[in-house]
């Protein structure tokens, strides 16, 4: 079947049955996991679907409806809902899809080779990473190792001429061990997610920071409540950035509940913080041709040197606020509305290694874990438990765990002072170690 005919097709077929304006959503995909745990297999799945999704507009009120079922019936009755759903919803002048018919030309996408990878290759890899991560001889118990993919297919296409399709593939392979003193257990995890096959880590590499993961917190000791230098690793760098992210989110923006609502064009931060959303990145864990209503995806830059360059808009609530898209539409899937989010999200790199940053800390905090949602997006306060290491005269001298840290987003990220170079752009989130000069340490 051709589905990006039949897209264009079934668009026509809502404006015949009644729509002002229709927006047709058609997702096809594959799911494969293997799991093995102590050299068996656990589970193998693999998993096919495909769904539709009509979002309609009619008198400005907008109805959106969706189905697994591609029979012709199973359609039209679908589209009947979303047009009667449509029917009892409030108009709203926002309530308009893109026109935008461009296409940004994004290389790496997908990967037919993943697919040809043979089922026993993939579960050899599984049981592999499980062996080597149990060579560790501080390594007590496996969690377990696994193997992942997916890839699939997006159709998309709207009654203002947008007829668009792109195909994307993922594939990972993870695993999680136990260390265990006494009474102590620590468990440690990694994996390597890439879009294409060639491009996984080396299983020895994986195997062994799972294994450090999981010993190098134990026998952790208490230090005393103080204010501090804290240096944040780059695996926990997105749970204090995540609440920036949300505040410059259009729609909270325009609800009132950012604290960055004021702030366009200002000095916020350090001088040193730069983030860049980017979905044209190759190979790009995030990146894709067009965001989640079709609209091209771009390269841009939201703070420069601490200062508020942009906020995300999707279509609808760019309307609202009377600017354009900036194609930051998300969207779970077909059976989802279009929502705010971002593509591959990156911090600017400074001059130092992590190495250069923690012979630089007199005394202080390298952050290795975070609970909690990182900056609150409402009012700017942060805290959170922290575990990691702790620092003494330019040196790692013990762990430290039972922490909590806390300070305002002023605070924190206008003493952000030193930026690593040590990014891994594999990450939807990528940022390097960075360190804040002082924050308040919650201890014994």
């Amino acid at each position: 079947m051709d589905y990006k005919e039949l897209t264009v097709q079934l668009v026509n077929r809502c404006l015949r049955q009644g729509a002002d304006a229709a927006e047709v959503y058609l997702q096809t995909g594959r799911n494969l996991s293997v799991r093995v745990r102590n050299a068996d297999i656990e589970t193998i799945q693999e998993a096919s679907s495909s769904g539709i999704g009509f979002r309609v507009m009619v008198d400005g009120k907008m109805g959106f409806s969706h189905s697994n079922d591609l029979s012709r019936s199973a359609l039209d009755n679908t589209i009947s809902r979303a047009i009667a759903f449509a029917r009892l919803t409030t108009p709203d002048d926002s309530n308009v899809l893109p026109s935008d018919t461009g296409f940004t030309d994004v290389e790496g996408l997908y990967d037919p080779e993943i697919a040809r990878v043979s089922m026993d290759r993939k579960i050899d890899m599984a049981l592999a990473l499980e062996e080597m991560a149990m060579k560790d001889p501080k390594i007590t118990h496996s969690s377990g190792a696994s193997w992942g993919e997916r890839e699939g297919e997006v159709f998309i296409a709207n009654s203002n001429g947008i007829s668009k399709t792109y195909k994307s593939s993922m594939c990972s392979v993870g695993v999680g061990v136990v260390a265990q003193k006494e009474d102590q257990r620590r468990t440690g995890f990694e994996s390597s997610s890439r879009r294409f096959f060639a491009d996984l880590e080396p299983l020895e590499e994986i195997a062994e920071s799972a294994a450090q993961k999981a010993w190098e917190l134990l026998d952790p000791r208490m230090v005393s409540t103080q204010r501090t230098a804290v240096i944040f690793d780059p695996s926990v760098a997105a749970s204090l950035l995540r609440g920036v992210i949300v505040a410059i989110n259009g729609e909270r923006v325009l609800q009132g509940a950012s604290f960055l609502q004021e702030s366009m064009n200002q000095q916020f931060a350090s001088p040193l913080l730069t983030i860049t959303d980017d979905g044209t990145v190759p190979k790009g864990s995030g990146s894709s041709p067009f965001d989640g209503e079709g609209v091209p995806t771009r390269k841009r830059v939201l703070v420069e040197n601490g200062v508020l360059r942009g906020f995300l808009y999707n279509t609808q609530v760019a309307a609202r606020a009377g600017t354009e898209s900036t194609g930051n539409a998300s969207r779970g899937g077909y059976t989802s509305l279009p929502g705010i989010g971002t593509h591959n999200l990156y911090l600017g790199t400074g001059d130092h290694s992590q190495e250069d940053i923690i012979a630089a800390t007199n005394r202080g905090l390298l952050l290795k874990g975070v609970t909690g949602y990182g900056i609150n997006p409402v009012n700017g306060n942060f805290s959170g438990g922290a575990t990691g290491f702790w620092i003494e005269n330019g040196r790692i001298a013990y762990p430290v765990e039972g922490l909590t840290i806390a300070g305002s987003a002023s605070q924190i990220l206008n003493g952000i002072d030193m930026m690593g170079n040590d990014i891994d752009m594999n990450r939807a989130f990528a940022s390097p170690t960075f360190r804040v000069a002082e924050m308040q340490i919650g201890g014994a």
